[in-house]
């Protein structure tokens, strides 16, 4: 199954603040309740962590499987973990209609 975004979704990137995560994350910080960036479609709005961004921004046809295997190389995560926490979100980002997929 491909994941894609939704066109109804608008969506930006926050410079400063990924900025921020990135350099929290090169010392080891714990980043997950900065913002990033920020999705909104009908009326609902999403800030989503630097993961979460990350996920977003691969959301473009790629599989689950890809998706995954390309942030095991960019984030230091047990795979396990990372799998079911990005499970929960594109979940979620799914019942709201943010991200659909397809064959």
């Amino acid at each position: 199954m491909k994941i894609f975004r939704s066109d109804e979704v608008l969506w930006r990137e926050e410079d400063e603040p990924k900025a921020q995560a990135y350099e929290g994350l090169s010392r080891g910080e714990d980043v997950a309740d900065m913002g990033t960036s920020v999705l909104f479609s009908d009326g609902i709005m999403l800030s989503l962590n630097v993961l979460g961004t990350e996920i977003w921004k691969r959301c473009d046809g790629r599989s689950m499987d890809e998706i995954l295997a390309d942030l095991l190389l960019q984030f230091d995560v047990d795979p396990d973990v990372l799998r079911e926490d990005s499970l929960a979100f594109l979940s979620e980002l799914q019942q709201k209609g943010f991200i659909r997929y397809e064959e």
